[in-house]
């Protein structure tokens, strides 16, 4: 397998997400994206690349996460 060359991890902006709303009772779609971010429960933060697909997905579960730039 071919190795990445990829500068994103020390150069790159970051944001923090945060679950703070379950996701229960919301469209399914929905529930997938949370998992995609890697957020596993409520209060659960994790910190992210910030780039143009992570702010989709941000958007997209708007409602359900808080952002910390």
């Amino acid at each position: 397998m071919a190795k990445k060359s990829g500068k994103t991890s020390a150069s790159a902006k970051r944001v923090k997400v945060t679950l703070v709303r379950s996701p229960i009772g919301f469209n399914r779609t929905q529930s997938e994206t949370v998992t995609g971010l890697g957020l596993r429960r409520l209060n659960h933060t994790v910190d992210l690349v910030d780039t143009a697909e992570t702010r989709g997905m941000i958007h997209k579960v708007r409602h359900l996460v808080t952002v910390q730039e």
